[in-house]
């Protein structure tokens, strides 16, 4: 449910209630991983990919 006063503060603590360590390692390793990709994977058309992936994604990158 969407409220006018949904913050990240907000959101972090409803993630701590609801995801498993188990989850929150899996999710943080996703992220590790794409990082990692994002930053050292620099051939052109895989970064145009992943470029493209970030924006369908929702993250503003320029």
């Amino acid at each position: 449910m969407a409220t006018a006063n949904n913050t990240v503060h907000g959101r972090i603590e409803q993630a701590r209630m609801e995801l498993t360590p188990a989850q929150m390692g899996v999710g943080l390793a996703l992220i590790a991983a794409l990082g990692f990709a994002l930053l050292f994977v620099q051939e052109p058309m895989m970064h145009d990919s992943m470029h493209n992936f970030r924006h369908a994604a929702g993250i503003t990158c320029h």
